[in-house]
Parts: C-alpha cells; structure tokens; sequence
C-alpha cells in the first residue's frame, strides 16, 4: 500500500456557521480523528463551509470531485443528515454519485446502532464519485466522530481502489493481510484504540439527528477512568444497572460558574421602542441625540426678556409689547427699549438678549381693562447679555453620544427621559431571553388544587416561586407546567418547551433515583451536553447545566440553555439566584452578571458545614453605624422552604470544623434591596 498521504476534504453543511464560522466544532472533532486516529495515512487539505442549500452543497463537492488539480481522495460532509425540514444533504449528495456504497453506510449504522436506537434517525448516504469516495456524516460532532470511527481504517483501502490502483495488487495476501494493515479484528471490531465512543458530547452546530443523541452504556461497558466521560444513567436498564454514584464530577462553584460562562450563548441584537417596556435592556450600541436640547433658546425664569444696551443699564419704565407662554406659536422680533413677558421654558422672541427676573420689577401701569401689563419698571443695573437664558443645544448637543453601548436601562435613573427629549423613539438592544419554567414528578401537584393531599403528594412550590423570582428580575416566563416521571412524557415537553422559549429551568429529577430522568433525557433523547451535574455547594448539590442544539424556524441551528435545578425549595432559589441569573444576565446584555456582592459583618455566630461551602439564607440590614450586619434566617435545611422567608441575601460561608463568631467578616451576595437598622 502506498504511504503517500490521502487528501481528505471537509464540508460543513450549516445555515449558522456558515454567517458565524466561530460555532461550528465539528472541524476540530474530525481534524482530531483524522490526524491522531488515522494511522498518518491521511492529510486534511481543505475546509468549507455552506448554508443548508442544495445547490452550493453539490457545486463545492463537484468543485473538490471533477475540478480540484490533485486528486481528492476523501469528502466528508458534516450536517443535514436528519429529518428537518432544511435536511438535504443526502439528496443533494446522492444525486452526484456514480457508484453508491451502502456497505459503508451499514457500517457507520450498525456502529450507532448499537449504542443508540435513535441512530435510526440519520440518513447517511455514501459512494463514489470520479476518483473520489463521498461520506456525508451528522452534524453533531460527537456524532460524526463515532461514524467515522467506525469506518476510518477501512477507508484508507477504498480509497485507493477509487484513485485506480490495481485491485489485484492491493488484494494480495488475502483479507487477513488487509485486517492486519487496517488494524481491524477478524469479524469487523475496530481495534480499541480509538473505541471511546467521546461522550463529551461537545455539539457546536448540530445538523439533523445524527448519531449523536445519548448512549446507553450506563455500566455495561467502560473503555475510560471513572467520570473521564460521564454520562447519566440509561432508564432503560431499570434501577438495578443505575449508577450508584453520580458519574459526574464534583466542580466547584466558581468552575461551575465558568463552565456557564463559557458556553451560554451570546446576546443577541433586537429593535426596542422607547416606552415603558424598556427599563431593564441593555443597549446594544452607542445613542446619539437626534436634536439639540433645548430647540431654542429659552428662558429659566420668569420674568421679561430684554434687549440689553451697549452699557448694560436697565433701570427704567419699558412697555410691555408682547407675552411668551412655554407653548408653541410665534413671537414678534423685540427691539432694544421694549420688553417682553415671559414665562419659564418659553422661547426668546428673535433679538432678545437677556432675560430679567420678574422680582427685580415693577408694574407701573395696566390697560385699560385692567387684565394686561403695560408698562414695567425694571431696577437691574449692569446687566450682561445671555443672563437667565437657556442657548441652542446647552443641555445636549445634536449628534452628541448620550447613552453608550453596554448601559442597562432603569426606571429610576432617568435614562428613559433623555431618550424621549431628543426625540429618540427606538433603540438597539439585546434581546432578553424568554424562559421557561418546569416542575418535574409525579408526587407533585397544582399549588392551589383544592383538598387534602394524598399520601406522597407534594404541593408545587418551586414553579410559582421561581416564575416570580424570574418575573421581578425582568424577564417574560413561560410556564410549563408540571411532567410527569415518565421518559417519553419528559422527552416531549422539553422539545416543546425549547422550541418556545430560550432558557428552560426545571427542578426535580436530577438525584440519583430510578425515576430522576432529566439528566439522561437531555443527553439521550435531546442530544444535549451536560456540562456540569454536580456542584460542591450546600444546598443545590446536584445542580446541573446543559445545553442543547435545536433548530429554529429559519432552519438555523441555535443553542438553547437548560438548568436542572434540585427538587427541594431552598436549594432551587438558592441556585435559580447563583447560577441561572448569571446565565440571564449574559444572554441580556448585563455587565457584571450576577448578583451583587458585598462585605458584611455577622451578627450571631454561625456553624460552618465540614465538608461543603454554604450558601445562606440571610437577612442583611444595615446597623446604627452605617455598616451592614447579616442575621441567618434560620434552619437552613434544603428542604425547608421557610428558610427563605425575608431573605434579601445568601452569605458565602466557607467549609469548616468551627463556626464563623459574631463580628467576622464575608460576602453575601444581594438577592433584594438591603433593609434599615437590625
């Protein structure tokens, strides 16, 4: 066999990546395959990325297969191999081969095949072309890394087949020579060093189902070091195959709160009027004034405009010719040696040049039917032009920046009445997700049903008291309701619920029990990524994080966030505030994220968990001094739903044998305005 280097191609079939080339992962994922997966036979010569369009997908493969100067030996196509409506990449490809190869395509299903049965969903295709071998391959990345896993050490040989070489010569010595040289066992199993089957599940862009959905391995099988490459429990194994211990890593808070960081999507730009639903977005660029501020020169008393003379000296009885009210209408031009009245915020009438107090007057005569002034005398002396007048444009300039991008507007700040004086009727801001909030288990019932509770019932706090935490931050919430314990119910209320919102938060579901199913209902049957499903915190403990790829309408592939929140109600506020806020704020706009946090001085003392750092239920109020003293509200048990009456703060307590005395010092983090004296 040659040794010379095959020349592969990749084409990545993407709507998103191909305005944003920043999302797509999978170039990365199959690069990575190639170079250290490949034996060194192959060379990744060229990368291109299309939208999910018929057209260009067949003009750059025709471009690598009949046009390219050196022979591509390898096209591998990534994305649109499902069944969305804007999936065509295997008609696309398929009308271009000369020779199909189903075996290939076998090969890459029975691999997924048994490891998930939603490998069915995919729709690989296969085959020839001129002197080049076509594979299209999913677009999730961890997908299309497993298939072409599974057919990479055959490829080499039908590779060279399709460049011409004599068959002849390349079949001598048998098949066992072949399996030999490729690395493959007799019977078809891939030698295993390179059978990880990653479950990092990394998506980037994800196109169509793949093969990429979740596999259920539970503990059958394990080809890494424990929690290497966690993955939840399979359901359909029942409770005696269950993990039992959580196969994700414990991460801290702070590498949680990066991992959400990281790969919470960025804020995207919207077009928002000035009105009163405005307060809480952040602008997205800089304002300027579209006019000047004030439009004409206007006085700031009331009182007499005035053409002052060349001396400066006003003393004396002047008539009164004319009245400028602060409304629109004409004024007639004022000569020097006439006075006119006026009121605060009115317009100069045209020659003005000063503006006299009216308590720095006199009314010397009325007209005769007693209503108006006729004359006035004034008694200012060395009066200077341009006293008591607002000019042209003194407060804001026309043109000039008066809100810069990255400024959270407020209801109380004003920012609202300087958009609206200069005439500013919308703005760019970054949209504020919609979120989606979802009670999990079939113990748990409406908060308000009427009756008894039976045996086992639970009244559902966490979705009312989240939908309002939510509400008071500004975000718009969609209630979810409640789904049962059931993998298939789940499964179809998270689809539903993330083709509606952006954020999905749910609580319940996410321990260690049998029927605690979200965590393999996102990473099997959603095809999401757990990035983290452990926190080492007090409460909120098995607090997860994940993100999963959807489809919107325009056929683009986007990033939707899930929080899976702890079922008991201290620890889902608790991490409501300390993790999906961040997440909020990012998608907002909002610098910094998160809550505030501030240094406070104990008032009691307080026990320090040995083992985990707490988050406490907190009232932080400020002393006779000025300084701010944090009181605990209480029992902190995370199931206690008390705990979080009346407080407006979590206090970051450190793990400890000994607890924290009365007067030292921590950090509380700000949940709600802090209250007057303790």
């Amino acid at each position: 066999m040659s040794h010379t280097a095959l020349r592969v191609a990749l084409l990545i079939v993407s709507t998103t990546a191909a305005r944003d080339p920043s999302t797509d992962a999978s170039q990365g994922v199959l690069s990575d395959v190639l170079e250290n997966e490949g034996g060194g036979k192959w060379e990744l010569v060229d990368t291109k990325i299309v939208p999910d369009v018929t057209t260009q997908i067949q003009r750059q493969i025709m471009l690598w297969a009949d046009v390219a100067a050196d022979t591509i030996n390898l096209i591998l196509t990534t994305g649109g191999t499902g069944f969305a409506v804007a999936d065509n990449t295997p008609e696309a490809v398929s009308a271009l081969l000369h020779k199909p190869a189903p075996g290939i395509v076998h090969g890459m299903l029975a691999a997924s095949l048994s490891v998930t049965p939603f490998a069915m969903m995919s729709r690989p295709v296969a085959g020839v072309r001129n002197k080049s071998i076509i594979i299209t391959l999913p677009g999730s990345p961890k997908g299309a890394r497993e298939n072409l896993q599974a057919i990479l050490k055959t490829l080499p040989h039908a590779c060279l087949q399709a460049a011409g070489l004599d068959s002849r010569t390349l079949h001598a010595g048998g098949v066992k020579k072949l399996e030999a040289e490729a690395g493959i066992r007799s019977g078809g199993s891939a030698a295993h060093d390179h059978h990880q089957h990653d479950h990092d599940h990394s998506h980037g862009h994800s196109h169509g189902h793949g093969h990429g959905h979740g596999h259920s391995h539970g503990n059958l099988v394990r080809h890494t070091a424990p929690n290497a490459n966690p993955m939840s429990n399979d359901p359909s194994l029942g409770p005696s195959r269950r993990n039992r211990e959580s196969p994700f890593p414990m991460l801290s808070v702070d590498d949680a709160l990066a991992k959400i960081k990281e790969q919470t999507p960025s804020p995207k730009i919207t077009t928002s009027a000035v009105n009163r639903s405005l307060p809480g977005h952040v602008l997205a660029e800089d304002v300027r004034a579209r006019e000047n501020v004030p439009a004409f020169r206007a006085s700031i008393v009331d009182g007499y405009a005035v053409v002052v003379p060349k001396d400066g000296n006003m003393k004396g009885v002047f008539p009164v010719v004319s009245v400028s009210h602060a409304s629109p209408g004409e004024v007639e031009p004022l000569k020097e040696g006439e006075i006119t009245r006026i009121t605060t915020g009115a317009p100069l009438p045209p020659g003005a040049t000063s503006v006299i107090m009216v308590e720095d007057t006199i009314l010397k005569t009325m007209t005769d039917d007693g209503k108006e002034e006729k004359e006035v005398e004034i008694l200012a002396d060395n009066v200077q032009e341009g006293e008591n007048i607002r000019e042209v444009g003194s407060d804001i300039k026309a043109e000039s920046t008066i809100l810069s991008k990255g400024e959270q507007i407020s209801a109380v700040g004003g920012e609202i009445g300087l958009l609206a004086a200069v005439g500013v009727s919308e703005v760019k801001t970054y949209r504020k997700p919609v979120i989606g909030v979802l009670s999990t288990g079939d113990e748990i019932v409406e908060h308000d049903r009427p009756g008894d509770l039976r045996l086992g019932e639970v009244r559902d706090t966490n979705r009312i008291t989240l939908m309002s935490a939510a509400t008071e931050c500004g975000y718009q919430v969609v209630d979810l309701g409640i789904a049962a314990d059931k993998p298939g119910t789940l499964e179809q209320t998270l689809r539903d619920a993330l083709r509606r919102v952006d954020l999905v938060i749910t609580t319940g579901g996410v321990s260690m029990g049998e029927l605690d199913l979200l965590k393999p209902t996102i990473e099997r049957s959603l095809g999401g990524t757990i990035h983290f499903g452990r926190v080492a915190m007090k409460p909120g403990k098995p607090t997860t994080f994940a993100t999963v790829p959807v489809k919107n309408n325009a056929g683009e592939r986007v990033t939707k966030v899930v929080f899976s929140l702890p079922g008991n109600p201290a620890s889902a506020i608790v991490t409501f505030h300390l993790f999906v806020l961040p997440a909020l704020h990012q998608m907002s706009g909002v610098v910094p994220a998160g809550l505030t946090r501030v240094p406070v001085t104990l008032a009691h003392d307080f026990a320090l968990d040995k083992a985990r750092p707490e988050y406490h239920r907190a009232v932080v109020s400020v002393d006779t001094h000025g300084g701010l003293v944090a009181a605990s509200t209480g029992k902190q048990r995370s199931s206690m739903v008390g705990s979080l009456r009346g407080a407006n703060s979590l206090l970051c307590l450190p793990s400890g044998k000994e607890p924290l005395r009365k007067g030292a010092k921590v950090d509380a983090l700000l949940m709600g305005g802090v209250r007057g004296g303790l």
